[in-house]
């Protein structure tokens, strides 16, 4: 199995941005995390992080027919962005969304989830945690 790992914009700064809304792990942490759970997993991990949202749109496009499952956390384009969704959509590649907060906590705005509409599930408030949780999730109901 073959699964795509998307990050947002300022994902990068993890541990940096915000550590009372996201904790102090670092983006290598959780680039450590996902590693760890690919060769448990015995899963093929792809893992990229873009805070241009045509890189992601991009990506999301250059895994059809290349991938088996999409882990994707938006970040700010959650609450934004129609081409995320309409990328997630066009490929129809099983598809979980991320967020290490808990987004329905915090400011109304975030309430909305583009991208979301075109995922199977929603995972929030977990931390770096909902990332594995996420691929365990398709493993469990694609793995070929």
């Amino acid at each position: 199995m073959k699964i795509l790992v998307l990050n947002g914009p300022n994902l990068n700064f993890l541990g940096i941005r915000e550590p009372g809304i996201y904790g102090k792990n670092t983006f290598a942490d959780l680039l450590r995390l996902l590693e760890e759970t690919a060769k448990a997993e015995q899963i093929e991990l792809i893992q990229y992080q873009s805070n241009h949202e045509g890189d992601l749109v991009d990506k999301i496009q250059w895994a059809y027919g290349k991938i088996d499952g999409i882990v994707i956390n938006p970040a700010a384009y959650t609450h934004t962005s129609v081409a995320i969704l309409d990328a997630l959509k066009a490929v129809s590649i099983p598809a979980v969304e991320v967020h290490i907060s808990d987004v329905d906590a915090r400011e109304p705005f975030r309430q909305i989830s583009y991208p979301g509409l075109a995922c199977e599930k929603t995972i929030k408030g977990h931390g770096l945690e909902g990332y594995r949780e996420a691929i365990l999730y398709l493993k469990e109901h694609y793995a070929s």
